[in-house]
């Protein structure tokens, strides 16, 4: 498996750029995933660019429980799925999961493939979802907190700065109509993943008892609970009308490429049960349609 970091390729691929002709795009990066939100486009309509040995996947060096340089996340454990279905090489360009991904990466003809994208995500043509998940309360159990399923749940307005929170995340929007947004303890959202972890912190806290809960999105808020020496509880926080908290979740090509899309397609369907299982072994809690907890892989 060959692994790069693009900033060991920056000017090769600022070369490229210009010689493919990209349209640069707009980008904003988000909690979800990178850029997600922004729009934009790569050389729609042009011929598609798949390298047709290796599979060459954008990536976060340091993002788990998605992706690492060590291959560590959920999304390598699909990507050397995907790679062995294919009978191709795996390979990865890295950048950080904040501005720019998407343009640096994908649309720069540097790999191939986004594992994890949300669907809505314009910059990018999203193949079909593969799981669906939400954000998610984490607490630990036993305490005074245990079994809070919703963020209105009487018990939580007394934990003024003990609610933990990435800055302008969904369950924000709840605790602020409900009058709550002085409970909150924030962590920052726009950070560098190679050196810090505002996920890691609020778990940290979690455990230590600076916080009695903790407001992630649901594959984080999953992993870090079954790997914590404490014994937590995760529940999915349901959708509150006028504040969107479930989101589908695919893989993320250029829009030039439909064959590729409709490769993938045919590999999500057909794996469908080996991605359950790696999902579950992360602990990354998906949704079914009608938005109730889906059931566990055998």
């Amino acid at each position: 498996m060959k692994r790069e970091n693009i900033f060991k390729r920056r000017r090769r691929a600022s070369s490229l750029a210009v010689l493919l002709g990209l349209a640069v795009a707009p980008a904003a990066a988000q909690h979800l995933g990178p850029d997600f939100g922004a729009k934009g486009s790569d050389n729609a309509g042009g011929i598609e660019l798949i390298d047709p040995k290796v599979l060459r996947v954008c990536a976060d060096p340091n993002n788990l429980p998605f992706s690492n340089e060590k291959g560590e996340g959920f999304e390598n454990k699909l990507a050397e799925l995907l790679a062995a279905k294919l009978y191709k090489e795996l390979a990865y360009v890295y950048y950080p999961g904040a501005t720019g991904f998407v343009r640096n990466t994908l649309n720069a003809h540097l790999c191939d493939v986004v594992i994890g994208m949300p669907q809505g995500n314009d910059l990018v043509q999203s193949t079909n979802p593969y799981y669906r998940t939400t954000y998610a309360i984490v607490t630990r159990a036993g305490s005074d907190l245990d079994g809070v399923k919703d963020l209105d749940d009487p018990r939580l307005k007394d934990k003024k700065g003990k609610i933990g929170l990435v800055a302008n995340t969904p369950p924000g929007n709840i605790l602020a109509k409900n009058g709550m947004i002085g409970l909150v303890k924030p962590y920052p959202l726009m950070i560098d993943t190679r050196v810090e972890s505002s996920s890691a912190a609020m778990i940290h806290d979690l455990e230590t008892g600076t916080i009695d809960a903790a407001l992630l999105w649901g594959p984080i808020a999953g992993y870090y609970a079954k790997k914590s020496s404490a014994k937590l509880d995760v529940a999915p926080i349901p959708e509150t009308p006028g504040t969107r908290m479930a989101f589908r979740i695919g893989f993320g090509v250029r829009h030039s490429d439909q064959n590729w899309k409709r490769e993938l397609n045919t590999l999500l369907t057909q794996n469908k049960a080996e991605i359950d299982r790696i999902l579950a072994d992360y602990g990354v809690p998906t949704l079914d349609e009608a938005g109730q907890p889906a059931a566990k892989a055998p």
